[in-house]
């Protein structure tokens, strides 16, 4: 684990559920970073792994569908674990920033929201993963979940997580708007329903406060 958090990176997380513009929104930060001569680790989960994309596949395969909850939970751990420890860590520790789409929170929204896995249960394991290492910013993009089902709806074969109801992604976002407005320091929720620049307008807000 980092020793010295001073002379670490920054830890940046983008969230959200589906359709909200994440894809669009992690090259902009992207980007904006590059642009001030930061030097910068893309990545995202599951995955940014070898072993984690092996495991992203299996988890977002929609043939999978007798996988159960606690199953389903202990994947996304195992695979940032080695995410943590083969990437996001060294490159903190080396000074670098590191931008992720999707992180903890994610677990907290869709295992803890959306299957009803018990929060407290979520919060051991990511204790046991993580010590104390949390983003330094998350930034959670928002807007009706009807609206942002229909944009994912237009784009690729929905994969196991995108088959699931309204009703399910109605507690994911719920979820993550619980967990901002329980720790303002971190979290920003940024409105992805207006147009492009507005919305990348307030992202570019908060990233100056960095």
């Amino acid at each position: 684990m980092i020793n010295n958090i001073s002379e670490r990176g920054r830890f940046i997380t983008l969230e959200g559920t589906e359709g909200v513009g994440k894809s669009t929104n992690m090259a902009f930060i992207e980007n904006w970073i590059r642009d001030k001569g930061i030097e910068l680790v893309v990545t995202r989960e599951p995955g940014g792994t070898e072993l984690g994309e092996k495991l992203r596949a299996l988890l977002l395969d929609a043939k999978e569908t007798a996988m159960c909850a606690d199953t389903e939970l202990l994947l996304m751990f195992a695979a940032r674990a080695q995410h943590l420890q083969q990437l996001i860590i060294p490159a903190l520790e080396a000074g670098k920033w590191v931008l992720c789409d999707r992180f903890t929170d994610a677990t907290y929204a869709y295992q803890g929201g959306g299957r009803g896995i018990d929060m407290q249960r979520i919060a051991e394991l990511e204790q046991w993963v993580q010590g104390d290492l949390r983003p330094d910013i998350t930034l959670i993009l928002d807007m009706p979940v009807e609206e942002g089902l229909k944009r994912a709806g237009q784009r690729s074969a929905p994969d196991r997580f995108e088959l699931e109801k309204q009703d399910f992604f109605r507690k994911v976002r719920q979820a993550y708007l619980d967990r901002a407005a329980a720790n303002p320091q971190r979290y920003r929720v940024i409105d992805a329903s207006p147009g492009i620049e507005q919305v990348q307008s307030s992202i570019e807000t908060v990233l100056e406060s960095l």
